[in-house]
């Protein structure tokens, strides 16, 4: 009998090394340690994705990312207090914060969002005996998020509850050349409607560092969720989130991604629309200059009849930056009468500007109505003459465009202040270019 030993990976050397420093610092026991475990096992034998992963073909992070950076440190009084300031920078208006501080939840910058819905740090779940919020991935950044989460949100909106207020869940980074880990779950009962905000930034000061963030997020039979998510972090940062939904029946979930900041960056989403009759909207926007790389990629399956998803995705891209959206959406046998469609439109405005856009079907039922479509492009020329000659400078007449270009996808904003804080983020990267 032959005993077969599985080589591990340099990343994973390094991912096994960071374990062992840092595993008195990860909370929970038992089934939880041993999920770590097994987690951890798996990132050994892949190690951080490459080009020959289809999955991440355009996202090499060997190249990229090069190395899993060490945990940082809890945040002491003074990070606390950088991060306070942070976030006068993306404060949504009536919205109920939620803030992660270098991964650790901190509850003296949050705020409870009111009666019908649970919060609770998962530290203090995990503590307590409760297990970690797991996924049926293999993923090898997903395993990674597994191994090391330190700390996340576990929210629970009742059955029933309509949320007046937006509940938003803010990662500040405060620390340099570390990287921090979190994992939350989020679940809205039946017939529940709610507004969920997940913002990425960081403190002044803060630069080189890593997060790696995952959400688990369930939707009841006839719920109602807007989420929408804002990566600003600082530019030469790294951001790797992965999050997973699963919609009930007579659902409906819209879902708005913007990426504006970060060196590297990846937003991997997963879809599975388990209940007949939910409709679901993706709409995205990358804004990406210098160097930037972002990776947008959507897996949407329909597992069950008469269900509608619609995806929307825009990029604009200067200079030397790499833009990237992968959607695919799957039809399963029994998902008969689905209607799924998918766009991407990039705009690039110099030269050296690139973007992979690869929309993709796998359609295994017969009566069904699917399409994609992709384009590239510049600036319209005669649009850009026909401002120009009616005096405006070039920059304004590019911006003018490039606004009407990204404005579809913003436009899909159910919630107006979100859509307004949205289209003025876009605005606030336009005004950078001058």
């Amino acid at each position: 009998m032959m005993n077969v030993v599985l080589a591990k990976t340099e990343s994973g050397k390094v991912a096994d090394r960071l374990f062992a420093r840092t595993s008195d610092r990860l909370p929970g026991s038992g089934k939880v340690a041993e999920a770590r475990r097994h987690a951890l096992e798996t990132f050994e034998r892949e190690g951080l994705p490459h080009r020959r992963l289809e999955e991440w073909k355009y996202t090499d992070l060997r190249a990229l990312m090069r190395e899993v950076l060490p945990l940082a440190p809890r945040p002491d009084a003074a990070a606390l207090g950088r991060a306070r300031g942070a976030l006068t920078s993306i404060a949504i208006n009536n919205a109920a914060s939620l803030v992660l501080v270098d991964g650790v939840f901190s509850p003296e910058l949050s705020e409870s969002p009111g009666a019908g819905v649970s919060v609770r740090a998962l530290r203090e779940a995990l503590e307590s005996g409760g297990d970690l919020p797991s996924t049926r991935s293999t993923d090898a950044m997903v395993s990674l998020n597994a191994a090391l989460a330190a700390d996340g949100v576990l929210i629970d909106v009742a059955d029933g509850v309509a949320l007046a207020r937006p509940i938003q869940i803010v990662h500040v980074a405060t620390a340099s050349a570390a990287s921090h880990f979190t994992r939350s779950h989020v679940r809205l009962g039946r017939a529940a409607r709610a507004t969920l905000v997940e913002s990425f930034i960081a403190a002044e000061g803060a630069k080189a560092y890593q997060t790696h963030d995952a959400v688990i997020l369930s939707i009841g039979d006839g719920a109602e969720l807007s989420h929408v998510r804002f990566m600003a972090d600082s530019a030469d940062a790294a951001n790797i989130s992965s999050e997973f939904f699963t919609i009930g029946a007579k659902a409906k979930f819209n879902l708005f991604n913007m990426t504006s900041g970060g060196g590297v960056s990846r937003f991997q989403g997963f879809v599975t629309l388990a209940g007949e009759g939910s409709e679901l909207s993706i709409n995205g926007v990358n804004l990406l200059s210098g160097s930037q790389h972002g990776d947008t990629t959507m897996v949407v399956d329909h597992a069950v009849p008469r269900c509608t998803s619609r995806e929307i995705f825009r990029a604009v891209v200067d200079e030397r930056a790499h833009s990237v959206f992968q959607g695919r959406i799957i039809v399963q046998p029994d998902a008969q009468k689905t209607d799924g469609k998918m766009m991407t439109r990039a705009l690039l405005l110099s030269n050296q500007a690139e973007a992979d856009n690869k929309p993709e079907l796998e359609i295994f039922a017969d009566d069904v109505t699917c399409g994609h479509g992709a384009t590239a492009g510049s600036l319209d020329e005669g649009l850009l003459f026909y401002l120009r000659a009616r005096g405006l400078p070039e920059k304004d007449a590019q911006g003018l465009l490039i606004q009407a270009f990204v404005g579809e996808a913003i436009e899909q904003i159910a919630d107006e202040n979100l859509r307004d804080f949205a289209a003025s983020q876009a605005q606030r990267w336009l005004e950078a270019r001058r």
